[in-house]
């Protein structure tokens, strides 16, 4: 069956569903379906996509393409509508370089079923459902009529009120009642009272949402304004500010997830102007608010132009109609997805608590792997749980929802249940609750995707009036859901090694289920997941079932896995859900305790081993020495290479003695710290600030910071020499450490010289992959065109990296306009990375982050900043954009590594 697969949008949860996207598109079952990616694009235009584009970070690395971007100034990646020349012909002359553009007339012939991961306006809110079933093309999830109602938070509210279920307490207002905005604050303080939430009636993703905890005007009109995407600009926000500040500020304004986003309507002194772009932003700050150098007799003057001039306001074209207050709840949040079952009644699943700090539960917060905790069913009685379950199926059933929902809810402190927020369309990104609660009834991601198409046909067939291909459709695909449950498995059996001890274990987590997920939908490989826990000392493996491997982050698996029990509770979950599991899943192969198992036996359950760790005991060849002892097959480098890239003093060494460049450095040591700090200060003033700080044995994203003063040093040798586990508050402050950041505690640490442009013309941070194999016995180097990373503030952080939608990569990096220089240049920055893998006796893949430098004349220096002998593997990493540019897509990416590494043993 053709399946095309409906990602992207125009929505401000636009990079949540080009996320959800690109996982249906990896995980449908390979022998049932043909994954066809159909990309609606910010004007609405269907765009068959080139797969290459699918495995892009976020939507703005790829469209518009870079090479419409050669004029912008401001360097702050962009989305389509921010060219003002696109709007021109609705995006048409873009869409060559990323795919053929589709008329609604077109898909008939192209697909049999329509799979619908778009979020937000025209996508959840019935507009495309309505088109595809005039198109007579069936879609997955809920129809017209249910889709329009479950947009609209407060016609939600209405009809639940009607029906007799506890709502919070809420009022609304449309945007042209702003100007009775006192008014409204006095009615919200009266009806709904402290503290409340402030948010779009019409968003998703916690876009645009605030709560307000004190009884204070202005707190609540900003609110208001964020939650119509307007934002009010004044001088002090702009004057006498850096140039990096005023480009990160930019940044945030455009940013459709946590700022107004453009285009936007500027209104100065009663005129309005339509700003597209962050080139005309910046044009627009700096008239208004600067004073120029030829109107200047003296500073007083500056200041009072600069005093008097006005509050610009920016409201984004794509605003908000409606504001939503809402009563805030103490208590514990949940969110529980509903099925349809396969005798046409809702059956609920079991509901996740959402534990989070006093913070906004916002995108990063949602899906950035260890933030918050998602706790699979929550831990309440019984009794409590079997009343959510209740409640959410009748909303299910009272909305006419079909096939699937995502309902959230609270339970005050009094223990009274609200529901709240019911969706239609639950996002689908890898840690998403759709998959997390499915795995708890034994369904892997790629099983839930064809229950999710099966029943959305049956649906269809039920729900529309012409009918009959449909019907068609439906028999064919029973056919061969039966036909796959019957075959015997003779599919290769690769255990995915998971997790460790590292501070980035929860990103390990990440991106064994990646690997777990790509192998498990193809018709080559059969996966299983192992957990590794432990320490330096020593470390244990665990064998996982499914809905164990899908817990929230590492931390909740490690607790897991001693004592684990089934509740009474999910015993009774799983018999309902019984018919479901019995279709799509394999019950006893996915339902069990977790078990500890020793290498001897992972020998005789494993015919490979993929090893997901980041930092130890996978990247320094502890794991390593032992699957060598027993022959067992792995990817990745070898033991001595690993010891080598693990520690980054002894890389940047070995480097420097065979005349590679890297970044002046010096290693801290704790005992010399204690015995004289003034004398270690002064060794490392030597090389002068700013500096970067950085463990240096440890992964790539913890605790590097930039290190301006002789205080900052102080405090990062402070953070990571102190005594306890637990930080103190004042110094994780000084540190400037987001909520949950962790910052290991070592007995030493790296500095090196921070790296900047200085006298050459260009600069820039890359990341390059490669890949090897064995040709003609001899192991050659695969490079992969570097991804230029561009970090929003001073050092890249472990969100742009890992989390989806959040990092700015452009692959190929843009060395040079000129093509040919590019490409001059491009084979000059491969050269010294491949040179360096060589030194290091890098095998299978790696990443390695460098500088590079171009001069006049086109003279080029790469320093080297680290290398990654087991490089993250999340869906958004760099290293998947590479590889696509080289024709491989992630899964044949893996499946050379694994052979690889097969090849490389027999050889041994």
């Amino acid at each position: 069956m053709k399946i095309g697969i409906f990602f992207g949008g125009n929505s401000r949860e636009r990079e949540v569903s080009f996320a959800g996207g690109r996982t249906v598109y990896d995980n449908l079952d390979k022998t049932l379906f043909d994954a066809i990616p159909i990309f609606v694009d910010s004007f609405n235009n269907f765009i068959l996509l080139d797969w290459h584009f699918i495995y892009k970070g976020s939507i703005r690395d790829f469209y518009p393409p870079v090479s419409a971007l050669k004029n912008q100034k401001t360097e702050v990646q962009v989305y389509a509508e921010n060219l003002a020349s696109a709007h021109e012909d609705n995006g048409k002359s873009l869409i060559k370089k990323l795919g053929k553009t589709l008329k609604a007339e077109d898909l008939k012939g192209l697909i049999d079923f329509a799979f619908l991961a778009l979020h937000g306006a025209n996508g959840e809110d019935g507009t495309i459902q309505g088109l595809l079933e005039f198109m007579d093309i069936p879609y997955s999830g809920s129809g017209i009529m249910p889709s329009s109602l479950g947009m609209n938070k407060r016609l939600q509210k209405q009809l639940m009120q009607s029906a007799g279920m506890n709502v919070p307490k809420y009022l609304s207002f449309q945007k042209s009642e702003l100007h009775h905005l006192k008014n409204i604050y006095q009615n919200v303080k009266k009806q709904v009272g402290f503290p409340f939430v402030v948010k779009p009636a019409n968003q998703g993703s916690s876009v645009g949402v605030s709560v307000i905890s004190n009884d204070n005007f202005e707190d609540f009109e900003n609110a208001v304004i964020k939650s119509f995407f307007i934002q009010n600009i004044a001088p002090k926000d702009w004057i006498n500010k850096d140039e990096k500040t005023k480009t990160q500020f930019i940044q945030k304004i455009t940013d459709v997830k946590e700022g107004i986003g453009l285009p936007a309507i500027a209104t100065v002194n009663n005129k309005k102007e339509l700003i597209y772009n962050p080139d005309d932003l910046w044009a627009l700050f700096s008239c208004e608010f600067e004073v120029p150098s030829n109107q200047l007799k003296s500073k007083a003057k500056s200041t009072n132009q600069q005093i008097n001039k006005s509050t610009i306001q920016l409201e984004s074209i794509y605003s908000e109609t409606e504001c939503l207050i809402e009563e805030f709840i103490e208590g514990r949040e949940f969110s529980c997805i509903v099925l349809k079952n396969e005798d046409g009644t809702a059956v609920a699943l079991p509901p996740t608590e959402i534990v989070k700090g006093k913070e906004i539960y916002d995108y990063r917060s949602k899906y950035l792997p260890g933030l918050s905790r998602k706790i699979t069913p929550i831990d309440i009685a019984d009794k409590k749980i079997d009343e959510i379950r209740t409640a959410c199926e009748k909303l299910f059933t009272f909305f006419n929802f079909h096939v699937y929902a995502r309902i959230d809810g609270f339970i005050n402190n009094e223990g009274k249940l609200f529901l709240n927020d019911p969706n239609t369309t639950s996002g689908m990104m890898p840690s998403s609750f759709f998959f997390h609660q499915a795995a708890e009834i034994g369904l892997n991601p790629s099983q839930f995707l064809t229950y999710i198409i099966r029943t959305s046909l049956a649906e269809r067939v039920q729900s529309q009036q012409v009918h009959f291909h449909h019907i068609q459709l439906l028999e064919y695909l029973d056919h061969q859901i039966a036909q796959n449950k019957s075959k015997k498995s003779d599919k290769k059996r690769v255990a995915v090694f998971m997790g460790g001890y590292s501070t980035e274990r929860h990103i390990s987590v990440e991106s064994g289920r990646n690997i777990y997920e790509k192998l498990a939908s193809s018709t080559k490989y059969q996966p299983f997941p192992v957990f590794v826990t432990g320490n330096d000392q020593s470390h244990e493996l665990w064998l996982l079932p499914v809905n164990v491997m899908l817990k929230d982050n590492a931390d909740d698996i490690k607790e897991k896995l001693s004592g684990y029990k089934r509740l009474p509770i999910m015993d009774k979950i799983i018999a309902e859900c019984k018919p479901i599991i019995d279709k799509y899943g394999d019950a006893e192969k996915q339902l069990f305790a977790p078990r500890k198992i020793d290498y001897k036996e992972l020998k005789k359950m494993a015919d490979n081993v993929f090893i997901a760790l980041h930092g130890r005991p996978g990247e320094d060849g502890t794991v390593q020495t032992y699957l060598n002892k027993l022959k067992i097959p792995y990817n990745g480098s070898g033991v001595e290479s690993s010891k080598i890239t693990i520690n980054k003093y002894d890389t940047n060494e070995l480097l420097k003695n065979h005349k590679i460049l890297i970044a002046e450095h010096m290693l801290v040591q704790q005992k010399d710290w204690k015995n004289n700090i003034d004398e270690v200060i002064k060794k490392v003033e030597t090389i002068g600030y700013p500096l970067i700080a950085k463990p240096a044995d440890d992964g790539c994203s913890s605790a590097v910071k930039k290190i301006k003063t002789r205080d900052d040093l102080i405090n990062y040798a402070g953070g990571v020499f102190r005594p306890l586990e637990i930080m103190e508050t004042k110094l994780a402050q000084k540190l400037g450490l987001k909520p949950k950041e962790e910052f290991p505690m070592k007995q030493y640490f790296l500095v090196e010289k921070f790296l900047e442009k200085g006298e050459a013309k260009h600069f820039l941070e890359v990341t390059g992959g490669l890949l090897t194999q064995y040709k003609k016995g001899k192991l050659t180097y695969e490079m992969f065109e570097p991804s230029e990373t561009l970090a929003e503030g001073e050092i890249l952080s472990l969100e742009e990296k890992f989390l989806a939608g959040q990092g700015q990569n452009i692959t190929p990096s843009r060395f040079s306009k000129s093509p040919k220089i590019q490409n001059e240049i491009s084979e000059k920055v491969r050269d010294v990375l491949k040179k360096t893998a060589k030194v290091l006796n890098v095998e299978g893949y790696c990443r390695i982050d460098a500088f590079v430098k171009i001069f006049d004349k086109n003279r080029v220096e790469v320093v080297i900043i680290e290398i990654n002998s087991l490089p993250g593997m999340t869906p958004a990493t760099a290293i998947f954009h590479q590889c696509a540019l080289n024709n491989y897509k992630p899964y044949d990416f893996i499946d050379k590594i694994l052979e690889f590494g097969e090849q490389k043993m027999l050889s041994k």
